[in-house]
């Protein structure tokens, strides 16, 4: 697939990876189809991506909400014809130890990292299976491979996306392609919604060695440009100093 003329919608698009992803298929050609809950930094986006020559759209999506999510993918086919890429890059990473019982936290992760994959899922294939082609890219973690302490509930729900996507992979082989990014540590404020402060503290220090978003969004942009005939199927992406 061409990245120039493509049709990208991408979830948690107001910041971090999802926006470094829509500022940089966009200079690439990429038409975007941008969704977040922030629609003020969603519509600064856009502007500034139209104000460079890029194309580029939005609606307000929490994809907690299965509607909101098919609505994404109704309003990239309602305003540039197709959908050729579902970016499901949404996360939420309120992490703790199991014994402080945070249910609240469970669910949000529950929530937005598992079942917005999965409404992601729905809204794209679909539209896929109608044009038939399309290529599903869902945004995992190096956590669902390396489990580590007061990340139990964040690492399952990121290992059961891995799970999920690498099974639709499998049924959709030959037909589309799907794709799970698997990053390690990513400056993207990844530590900001952590309640405990000496935890929040701990895992900010790991954001020294951070990779910026940019790197990423390279690798979203090379699964989506190979050859129609090939379906990179996992990219896992560290930090060098990341062990």
């Amino acid at each position: 697939m061409q990245i120039d003329g493509a049709v990208v919608a991408i979830t948690g698009a107001s910041g971090g990876i999802g926006e470094a992803s829509a500022r940089y298929l966009a200079e690439r050609g990429a038409r975007v189809v941008l969704g977040a809950r922030n629609h003020e930094r969603l519509q600064l986006l856009v502007e500034e991506i139209r104000a460079s020559g890029g194309a580029a759209t939005h609606v307000p999506v929490d994809v907690r909400r299965r509607d909101d999510v098919a609505r994404l993918a109704r309003h990239a086919v309602a305003t540039f014809g197709r959908l050729d890429v579902f970016v499901a890059n949404a996360g939420a990473m309120p992490i703790g130890p199991v014994d402080e019982l945070a249910l609240d936290d469970w669910e949000t992760m529950v929530d937005v990292n598992v079942k917005g994959v999965l409404w992601s899922i729905a809204a794209a294939l679909p539209i896929f299976r109608e044009q038939g082609s399309g290529h599903f890219i869902a945004v995992a973690s190096t956590a669902a491979r390396k489990i580590a302490p007061n990340m139990a509930v964040y690492s399952g729900t990121k290992a059961a996306v891995v799970a999920i996507c690498d099974g639709l992979r499998q049924e959709l082989a030959g037909d589309l392609r799907v794709t799970t990014l698997t990053p390690g540590f990513t400056a993207t404020g990844f530590a900001d919604h952590i309640r405990d402060a000496a935890l929040r503290e701990q895992i900010a220090a790991g954001g020294s060695i951070a990779m910026s978003p940019k790197a990423i969004a390279e690798a979203i942009a090379y699964a989506i440009g190979q050859p129609a005939g090939v379906n990179v199927g996992e990219i896992v992406i560290r930090p060098t100093a990341q062990a």
